[in-house]
């Protein structure tokens, strides 16, 4: 019976290494670092919930739906970068983003259970937010610009003139 559970998990494990390298391009440390942040979300969340008397099974289904949909997002990125010639431009940004916003939602959730938070950690989340922002593209016409450039370029227009005028 022993060699009948080594096979299966052989199995398994070639089988989610094939699905991790056609979704994701292999399993990175991004990825890796994702995952993690996204259990420890997952469970700061479930625990700061239910010290709050707040535990219901439908919020709790909603944020899984949700944690895998952000593998969904990974994944079509990394498709993105494969158009594009194999960058990983597009996935490591969109990792980054959700790495923030799962490191931001960490620190929350501690927050609520009433957990100081270490200094280092605040930096974390700046640096990971600041991997995550867009960046302007001089190649691009400015209506062609992400969204937040646009709005960023905007405001800008918008200073200027109003020191001007």
């Amino acid at each position: 019976m022993g060699a009948n559970v080594n096979e299966y998990v052989k199995m398994a494990s070639v089988v989610g290494s094939v699905i991790a390298n056609y979704f994701f391009g292999g399993w990175s440390v991004l990825i890796n670092l994702l995952l993690v942040l996204i259990v420890i979300d997952w469970l700061t969340g479930w625990a700061a919930a239910w010290m709050a008397g707040e535990l219901k099974s439908r919020v709790g289904f909603r944020g899984i739906a949700r944690k895998i949909t952000i593998f969904g997002m990974v994944a079509v990125s990394h498709f993105i970068d494969l158009v594009l010639g194999g960058t990983g431009y597009f996935q490591d940004a969109v990792i980054f983003f959700y790495l923030a916003n799962e490191l931001l939602s960490v620190v929350e959730n501690a927050g609520r259970m009433g957990l100081p938070m270490p200094g280092i950690l605040l930096n974390a989340v700046r640096i990971f937010q600041s991997k995550a922002e867009p960046v302007e593209n001089p190649n691009l016409i400015p209506e062609a610009q992400p969204v937040a450039i646009q709005e960023k370029l905007k405001q800008e227009e918008e200073d200027a003139e109003q020191k001007t005028g």
